[in-house]
């Protein structure tokens, strides 16, 4: 997203570039399809997924997933099951069975359609599972107690890195956004400097900025017409906005952050939104914002919300040359 920030004095421009919205999927190359394949080998041999047995049970893996959907919806059936885990219809009937042979599943069948079988584990089937789910904790724990903590808290933050990109059953964790608190513009800081250092280039002068815009919004800020916004998952910050009085009637948007590996979940949406919303109830008449002509994704998503842009200045406040520009969203227009 845009680095907002003081945004200066603008004159309406006409014959203003069409601003598009960046959806284009790039094809991997070679090193980055290796990359992923040689991830795969290691964690599956890491965690023991190429023996026999998992976690020195008599389960394979996907039998302990079957065993770990029945467990978590007694009384579901085949097709669910089959669903949840995306496996062969004749696969999975094959495994049934044999826990049907072994006492581990128990058959009923289902009063609104007796054609349809409902699965519930036995009480062999649930001690069964009970073992094997002390085992794979035992196992993790014993994995995590290995590392530092701090190697603990990047390991577990990669994990649901790669869980948000490629999708978790397709339920993305709940992201909330909630009111800074101690300790988060640390996290400003430091996602700004590391994210535009490697996605642009830019160097100490733009972390300079943004740490005395932070600096400023706590030494300033009027609590009745200044706000910020963390967007949090599963506990974790990924993104930032804050919306500061620019006098005037103006609101300014500044320091709009989402971290890529939180991107297409539409937290930078929310943000933005929440400033919004925020400038109208404050009764503000404009909404501005300061942002460079080369972060595309962030134009198209000023644009899609109503913005138009205004001005544009060419500077080298970052040490490369860059086009600025202003981009302002009038209140008073009713959405």
């Amino acid at each position: 997203m845009s680095p907002s920030v003081a945004s200066p004095s603008v004159a309406a421009s006409s014959a203003l570039p069409e601003i598009p919205v960046s959806s284009a999927r790039a094809r991997p190359n070679a090193a980055r399809i290796e990359a992923v394949r040689h991830f795969n080998r290691a964690y599956t041999r890491r965690i023991g997924l190429l023996q026999d047995g998992l976690v020195d049970t008599p389960f394979s893996l996907t039998e302990a997933r079957v065993l770990y959907e029945l467990a978590q919806a007694p009384g579901t059936t085949a097709t669910a099951v089959a669903t949840v885990l995306g496996l062969d219809h004749g696969y999975l009937s094959r495994i049934l069975k044999r826990f049907e042979k072994t006492g581990l599943v128990a058959k009923s069948a289902s009063p609104e359609d007796r054609r349809q079988s409902l699965l519930t584990l036995s009480a062999a089937g649930a001690t069964a599972f009970a073992e094997l789910d002390r085992r794979s904790q035992d196992q993790v724990s014993a994995m995590l107690t290995a590392l530092p903590d701090a190697a603990q808290q990047r390991l577990v933050g990669a994990m649901r890195a790669i869980e948000t990109t490629l999708g978790a059953d397709g339920q993305p964790a709940a992201v909330v956004l909630r009111p800074h608190c101690a300790g988060d513009m640390g996290f400003v800081l430091a996602s700004h400097g590391a994210v535009y250092a490697a996605e642009q280039g830019w160097g100490p002068r733009f972390e300079a900025l943004v740490a005395e815009i932070a600096a400023d919004f706590l030494k300033t800020r009027n609590p009745e017409r200044e706000h910020c916004w963390i967007a949090e998952r599963d506990g974790v910050p990924v993104g930032s906005v804050f919306l500061v009085d620019g006098g005037d009637g103006v609101a300014k948007l500044r320091l709009l952050l989402v971290v890529p590996e939180a991107r297409g979940l539409g937290i930078g949406r929310r943000l933005v939104e929440a400033c919004i919303a925020f400038a109208r109830a404050r009764g503000y008449r404009t909404v501005a914002l300061w942002t460079q002509s080369i972060l595309t994704e962030a134009r198209g998503l000023y644009a899609s919300l109503g913005f138009t842009l205004v001005t544009q200045e060419p500077h080298c406040a970052f040490g490369h040359d860059l086009l600025g520009e202003t981009w302002e969203l009038d209140l008073s227009v009713s959405v």
